[in-house]
């Protein structure tokens, strides 16, 4: 009996020294002044688990699995904090705020958890909670000439790139050049055998292409979107067709090709293969005439054009009958470029930025460059927020961001991590600026990351989510009794939309009835000759739309890192639409997992307000289905949504303890004056 009792308490012991060894090893907060339970030991399990399914997307099974961890382990605030970023990453951030705000009141996080709690507080106020027209600063700049070597000179327009990177065209040395976010020359063209002639602005053509205009050669330059020459579109003359010193251009819905001609004091107009249509502002019985044309936008079915002689900006309409003045005369001294962002006009006016709102023609200064000698020729918004301005004179390039981004920093999210390769290590990183806004562009010199505190080895960069040139796409068709009249509509957008993937990517169908359903899945080609005849799943009168989306989105978390949700519908809602799920859940779960959202509207009738919710607060677009341009390009829009996501590798340093070890990893990441940081950690292999 002694001997089985001896036993008995061997057991007992050893079984206490796995649960401290166990739970030591996976991280869990246990006072080291004591021997650990058999409860820790199962919580560490349980925690390795949550962990482990975390990384798979399968965030339900995490918050499970965390949930069980913290039965076991009340109030632990590692369990605590990755229990909250399981809810966020399932959308619910009210419930992850309350899990970190507990592990925060236990003195956990320090000022990195603070700062998460205060950026996903301030996200989920409702409504617009940033301000449009905010000053800006610079955030960081480039100079022509560095150490006494001329990188380029003469800019005079910028044109951002997807990828966070900008076309610069340089007036004075004659060559378009890129240039990278951290200000590297990566591109430098300069045109056919003749050369480029005093190049001036250039713009993204609806096709992807690129226009350049040349001042002094009196012509377009036609280019492929990488920079390659095509051909040339107009000529010296003044007839129709006809151009004396092109300046700015613009191109409008339709495709047709607006260029301020300074030389012929007027605005021509081309069609999208580069023929001459028309011509306009001329003298005439209502408008004195364009003195010399400088900027122009063309916003929906109004064209603005600034003249730098009379310091005003004029309206025309599409087809060049004069509107009205937008603003006095001489309320600026040298108006350039023009550039629409936000509702208003963004104007270069020597040595300021300024706003000018379209409807009422309101002016708000957005920057100075001082009293230094300056002209700044352009001031273009690129994909991250930021504004990159042109000044000609001082032969820079500024990078001007809003205060609040500059002193709020950037919101670092370690999202993923592999490390089935062990010791080699996968981690994927998402950055974004406080408003939920993707930063995109960044480099293997923008990233540190530590283990422990300890630099890692051979950090490598292995690519952008931003690069992707192909996206993973679900379409949800809205089964509801309203659409019944909607047939021809509903075939034709998922036959647009399949047929504009051109077979890369995946494509999902999901019919939106009583209970959604997933009707296909598969290539896009696969659907090429859709009927409503194909669907298994009956029109309703009841459309749960929040558990069509959330299946959806479902199915998206582990697709490509482009993936975006198409719904198909006339806009309006039953009483169950919105039942199981808040719009704030559901913005949230898509935005939080970088799912876009877009919205083909059969009818013309208003959008509900559930829906024009879920819009505003999540990246996508809506387009209805007649359109003139067609469906075509809303693939191409989905690409084209900046993607802030990132994947590095390198080779750790820990020990893994046969796959029983919480191995802790950080990540930094810095851009000109702004920085941020995320802690997480993963298990390794079992061995």
């Amino acid at each position: 009996m002694k001997k089985f009792f001896s036993l008995v308490c061997l057991f007992l012991i050893v079984l206490c020294l796995y649960a401290q060894q166990t739970t030591a090893n996976a991280g869990l907060t246990v006072p080291e002044d004591r021997i650990r339970t058999g409860e820790e030991g199962f919580a560490a399990e349980e925690f390795r688990r949550g962990v482990q399914a975390f990384y798979k997307g399968s965030f339900n099974d995490a918050i499970v699995q965390f949930e069980k961890a913290l039965s076991y382990m009340p109030n632990d605030n590692l369990i605590l904090e990755w229990l909250g970023k399981a809810y966020y990453q399932a959308g619910m951030e009210g419930t992850a705020l309350s899990y970190w705000q507990t592990a925060s009141d236990n003195g956990y996080g320090g000022l990195l958890l603070d700062n998460k709690i205060e950026v996903v507080k301030e996200r989920r106020i409702t409504g617009d909670s940033e301000d449009k027209l905010m000053r800006l600063s610079e955030s960081g700049s480039f100079e022509g000439t560095v150490n006494g070597t001329m990188i380029f000179s003469g800019p005079v327009s910028v044109l951002p790139d997807y990828d966070g990177s900008f076309w610069v065209t340089c007036y004075a040395s004659n060559e378009l050049i890129k240039i990278s976010l951290n200000g590297k020359v990566i591109e430098r063209i300069t045109g056919p055998l003749t050369g480029f002639d005093r190049p001036v602005d250039i713009i993204r053509l609806n096709d992807g292409n690129m226009l350049m205009s040349e001042s002094a050669g009196d012509r377009l330059a036609l280019l492929t979107e990488k920079g390659k020459f095509i051909k040339y579109i107009g000529s010296k003359g003044r007839g129709v067709g006809n151009l004396v010193g092109p300046q700015f251009l613009a191109q409008d819905s339709m495709g047709r090709i607006y260029v301020t001609d300074y030389g012929n004091r007027r605005v021509d107009v081309f069609d999208s293969e580069g023929n001459g249509l028309y011509y306009f502002g001329l003298k005439g019985a209502d408008f004195a005439g364009l003195k010399c044309p400088t900027g122009i936008a063309v916003v929906e079915d109004s064209v603005f054009v600034a003249d730098e002689d009379t310091g005003c900006i004029y309206e025309f309409d599409r087809s060049g009958n004069f509107i009205r003045d937008l603003v006095e005369k001489d309320t600026f001294d040298k108006p350039e470029a023009l550039k629409y962002w936000n509702g208003s006009l963004v104007v270069s006016d020597r040595n300021r930025i300024v706003a000018v709102d379209i409807e009422t023609g309101s002016i708000f200064e957005y920057a100075k460059t001082g009293n230094a000698p300056s002209r700044v020729t352009a001031a273009v918004p690129d994909v991250n927020n930021n504004v990159i301005a042109a000044d000609i004179t001082a032969n820079e390039i500024y990078v001007m961001s809003k205060m609040q981004e500059l002193v709020g920093g950037l919101f670092v999210q370690i999202e993923q991590i592999d490390s089935s390769r062990f010791p080699e290590v996968t981690v994927e990183v998402k950055v974004e600026n406080r408003h939920r806004q993707p930063v995109v562009g960044l480099e293997l010199e923008n990233f540190y990351f530590t283990e422990n505190k300890r630099t890692v080895s051979n950090l490598q960069f292995i690519g952008s989510a931003a690069n992707n040139t192909y996206a993973d796409i679900t379409i949800i068709i809205d089964r509801s009794s309203s659409m019944n009249n909607y047939r021809e509509e509903i075939e034709t957008a998922v036959k647009e939309i399949a047929a504009s993937m051109n077979g890369r990517g995946s494509l999902r169908v999901i019919s939106a009835g009583a209970i959604p359903v997933k009707e296909y899945s598969g290539n896009p080609d696969g659907v090429s000759d859709f009927t409503l005849e194909a669907l298994k799943t009956p029109v309703s009168k009841s459309v749960p739309a929040d558990l069509a989306i959330r299946l959806a989105a479902n199915d998206l978390i582990n697709a490509a890192k482009k993936r975006a949700i198409i719904m198909i519908s006339d806009g309006s809602v039953t009483e169950s639409s919105f039942a199981q799920y808040t719009l704030t859940e559901l913005s949230a779960y898509l935005s939080n997992n970088a799912i876009d959202f877009s919205f083909i509207q059969v009818s013309q009738g208003a959008v509900s307000r559930e829906y024009d919710y879920i819009l505003n607060n999540t990246a996508g677009e809506s387009y209805y289905v007649f359109r003139p341009e067609g469906l075509s390009s809303i693939v191409r829009d989905i690409i084209n949504i900046p993607q802030g996501t990132y994947q590095l590798k390198y080779v750790s340093a820990l020990q893994k303890n046969f796959g029983q070890s919480y191995l802790p990893v950080e990540a930094e990441v810095y851009l000109m004056n702004r920085s941020g940081r995320d802690e997480s950690g993963y298990f390794a292999p079992f061995e």
